[in-house]
Formats: C-alpha cells, structure tokens, sequence
C-alpha cells in the first residue's frame, strides 16, 4: 500500500458513493460555529441519512436543525434535528464540537509556541463531562475529536471511552492548506499536488516538503517550469508561515475557522459509515509514539483500519519526533498517561 497521501475530498464521486449514504446516523455534539459548519457539510454533501445536533443549549440545537432542514430538501435525502443525549442512540459516529475556540480562549498569538495548546485543560474540562454521555448513548459510535487541541483531546477520549474507535482530524485541514498553498505558488490545481503535514495539529506540525510532488514531478523541476527566478527555500519560508498561522488569519477576519474543518469531518464520517478504507492524515492512537498523533491512517468502520508512515528527511524525522514529544506532554498534562 503506498505511503503517499490518498486524501479523496477531490474526488467528487466519492461524496456521493451508496456507503457514504447507507442510513446510518451521525451526532453532532457542540453546536457552535464549528459544529454548525460540520452538520452543514454533512447535509449538503448527503453524508448519511440522519443527523442529530447536541447541545448544552437545546433551544440552539433545535434552531440550527430547524434552519438547515428548511434547506435540506434542496440536497441528498437526509433528517436533522436538534436533541439530547439519549438521542445520539444508533449513531455511527459523533462528531465532538464541545469547547472554547481559539479567539475565545486567547489562542491567537502567533509568537505563542503553544498555540492550541492553551486551550487543553479548558477543553479537557469540557470532554470529561461530554464524553461518557455520548459513550452511555452511543456505545458503538466512532468518537471523532474536532475541538481544539483534537489530538490530545482524542486522547482524552479514548481514556474516557474505554475503547480504540477514537480518532481526531489529525493534520487532515494542515495537509489540505498545505496543498492549496503550494498549489498556488505554482498557479496548479491542488489536486495535482502530492504532499502532507504530519504530527501535531498546532504549532510543532511537520510539513514534508521532502516527498513534495507535483503529478508527479519534483518541486524543484515544477518550480522551476513555472517560476526558474525563484529558489524553493524561498517558496517553503512563504508557504509554512501562510499554513501555521492560516487559522489566526481566518479568526481575524471571521472570528471563527470553520468551513474547512467541517468538510473535513463530513469526509472522515463517510469514510468511517462507508468502511471505505480511505487513507487520510488522521490522528488515531499509535502505540510507536505513545498517543495520538496526524499520520497517514486507513480510515474505515472502526475508525482506524490500518496505519501507515511516510519517509522523512532526517530533518523531519527530528521534528516529528519531537512534535511527539510535544504530545506526550499534553497527554500527561492532563493526566493521560502513555500507553
């Protein structure tokens, strides 16, 4: 199996492939600006047949339900609705939204080394509560940890949870930025661009310019094509600020970073109902490094199927290795151990 990224988000006929769309039920529990742009996604792309929204404001769970199914007609066939707890009974998946975001927990500083980070025992505080209610509604559920910091969040749950059907987006919206902006720096497509971000989802994620390929094609040669006065040190200084802080800059201008990451939950739900085995950039929880950590993961019904680990540079070795560390931190941190 190839190491290289098999994101499909690109890949428009697979949003609408009969696994992603067998019936099953997913749960959205956090109904804030994130949560609110997953269940949209989900609607609109026809993800599954049933959405249940969960919120600690119920009267704000059934008002985005009630708004969104007033438009649901319009696309694949699917029930939203706002509920509580024992309504996530069934679900295949619940996506968890419950917590401050970055501008409201002060994590917008981009000389801050921890970034997200600061938002952990917070956030934490928030999935010690929500959590085993979603696992007593929803024993068989994939628990998928959206809120920030999702890795040691994800974690967290999977403590909580007793159980390994827990995965966090991982670098999945970092491998996707990434791409984006590389791919306009090469006035490309980013589906031609063939690379990934690794580890942490923060401020110690690697980027693997290394294994970059463009259709195919070295960097080198296709910056060259497009652009032979520029060096791709130059292209990578532009590139890495424009991915790290791309969240920051979002906040600043919308308060909130959410269309993004909520296509990306659509798409690891479907995977997950549809059992596609698709490999994304996931977090699930690697036993090499102790917790869970963005790596190449075979997504399917019981969260992660398989993992895979890509070549490294010596360079990013180091650097992964040391955005473990990082992790292994934040786990102790908030009373996690390794293992």
């Amino acid at each position: 199996m190839t190491t290289s990224l098999a994101i499909h988000e690109l890949d428009a006929v697979m949003c609408t492939s009969s696994g992603a769309r067998d019936g099953r039920k997913v749960g959205v529990v956090g109904v804030g600006a994130v949560g609110q742009a997953c269940a949209f996604a989900l609607v609109l792309r026809g993800s599954c047949r049933e959405i249940v929204l969960v919120d600690r404001t119920a009267e704000r769970a059934t008002a985005v339900a009630t708004d969104m199914r007033y438009g649901a007609p319009l696309s694949p066939i699917v029930e939203i609705t706002g509920g509580d707890w024992s309504d996530l009974a069934g679900a295949g998946v619940v996506l968890i939204c419950s917590g401050v975001n970055e501008k409201g927990g002060g994590a917008t500083d981009r000389v801050d080394p921890r970034g997200r980070l600061k938002l952990l025992e917070t956030n934490a505080s928030v999935y010690r509560d929500v959590v085993p209610r979603i696992v007593a509604a929803a024993p068989d559920a994939v628990l998928v940890a959206v809120t920030d910091p999702p890795d040691p969040l994800a974690d967290l749950t999977r403590a909580l949870a007793r159980h390994d059907r827990v995965l966090s987006t991982g670098t999945t919206i970092d491998t996707l930025r990434f791409r984006v902006h590389v791919a306009a720096q090469l006035g490309v497509h980013p589906s031609a661009i063939e690379g990934q971000v690794v580890g942490e989802h923060g401020t110690s994620e690697v980027m693997l310019w290394s294994s970059v390929r463009v259709d195919g094609t070295p960097l080198a040669d296709a910056l060259s094509l497009s652009d032979p006065n520029r060096s791709v040190d130059d292209l990578r200084e532009q590139v890495e600020r424009e991915v790290r802080f791309a969240n920051i800059t979002i906040i600043e201008g919308n308060d909130a970073s959410q269309f993004g990451i909520g296509v990306v939950c659509a798409r690891i739900t479907e995977a997950v109902l549809g059992d596609e085995r698709v490999v994304m950039p996931v977090a699930a929880y690697r036993e090499r490094y102790g917790v869970a950590i963005g790596l190449p993961t075979v997504v399917g019904r019981q969260g992660a199927a398989g993992e895979l680990e890509p070549s490294m540079s010596d360079q990013e070795r180091r650097a992964f290795e040391r955005s473990a560390a990082t992790l292994r931190d934040a786990a102790r941190r908030i009373g996690v151990p390794s293992g």
